[in-house]
């Protein structure tokens, strides 16, 4: 089975912290996790330009292999079921 590559857009909000808490729970040994946080930016602008990609709007996000969780669509809050129907943490 292949490596699912899990990506979390925060901005040090109370809610961004709970969400890299609950990927980082649900993760299994299939899943990678890369978090980006915003305010502190990255070397390349990688971050940033990852956000016009996968038209992220507002943060916490998730992104599951190059796909916006659909959690992080309609403005809900990510949940542990909606993480757990995207795959996160499904050896």
């Amino acid at each position: 089975m292949s490596k699912r590559f899990v990506e979390v857009f925060t901005a040090g909000c109370p809610l961004c912290d709970q969400t890299v808490k609950l990927v980082r729970e649900l993760a299994c040994s299939n899943c990678e996790v890369q978090v980006y946080d915003l305010r502190e930016g990255c070397a390349t602008n990688e971050c940033h330009e990852k956000l016009a990609q996968y038209g992220i709007h507002r943060v916490p996000a998730v992104v599951i292999n190059g796909q916006l969780a659909g959690c992080c669509q309609n403005q809900q809050p990510v949940s542990r079921e909606a993480l757990v129907a995207a795959g996160i943490g499904q050896g």
